[in-house]
């Protein structure tokens, strides 16, 4: 069996979307962009945020790295908290404990934020490892974040993973958009994509997800039907 289930947090534990977007905007704002359609501003969900600013709005490297700055001089203070637990997550989260498995939180959001969202709604004691980005901007790549995750699972828990490569074995991720799928794909491990997110349709199939659950009681369904399967990501 699989042991450890590695969360992604933004769609798939948080509905974050309305402090995103709005953090969004403002540091489009600051550009003289005046963005007000939800569905671009939902891409903000998921991938580095310099990336989306450069992408999405065409900014250049230096000019994406200022509205970085900008979305987090709001984000810190407001936007952070102008989020909500999934409904269904919670309940989901303590299946999972019951039946033998290790939640893990292995977000692209900066790791300081990330670990004060899960104290702020009361999950801290749900997830036993943490990864998430670092705010210099250096360690956002999804796999990069999944490979720390994996390292820390193998150092915290020793008896189960002697090397990477076990730690690997036993490990399923757990997200809602492509970036997901591609950098644990990347690692080698599969992935369970889930529709409740900000995914649109087709993302996930596209990207290659190993499986799909539809809703936070489907998502025990399908990691084991990937641990049925037997194959690698």
């Amino acid at each position: 069996m699989r042991k450890f289930l590695l969360f992604d947090l933004d769609g798939t534990i948080t509905d974050s979307g309305p402090g995103i977007r709005r953090c969004a905007q403002y540091a489009l704002e600051s550009f003289g962009i005046h963005e007000t359609d939800v569905d671009r501003l939902n891409r903000f969900v998921g991938p580095p945020l310099n990336d989306s600013f450069r992408d999405f709005y065409g900014l250049n490297e230096e000019e994406s790295m200022q509205a970085v700055k900008k979305y987090r001089e709001r984000y810190e203070k407001t936007g952070l908290y102008e989020n909500s637990v999934i409904p269904g997550i919670p309940e989901l989260l303590g299946r999972t404990q019951s039946a033998g498995y290790v939640n893990v939180l292995a977000t692209s959001k900066p790791e300081v934020f990330a670990v004060k969202i899960l104290a702020h709604f009361g999950l801290t004691e749900q997830f036993a490892v943490v990864s998430g980005a670092d705010l210099a901007g250096k360690h956002v790549v999804k796999s990069d974040i999944i490979r720390t995750a994996l390292e820390r699972i193998q150092r915290k828990f020793p008896d189960e993973c002697a090397d990477m490569s076990s730690a690997m074995k036993l490990s399923i991720m757990i997200g809602d958009r492509k970036e997901d799928v591609i950098g644990a794909h990347q690692i080698g491990i599969p992935v369970v994509g889930v529709r409740f997110g900000f995914a649109v349709p087709g993302e996930l199939e596209r990207a290659g997800a190993d499986a799909i659950a539809e809703s936070p009681e489907d998502v025990i369904r399908a990691v084991r039907q990937i641990e049925a399967s037997g194959h690698p990501a």
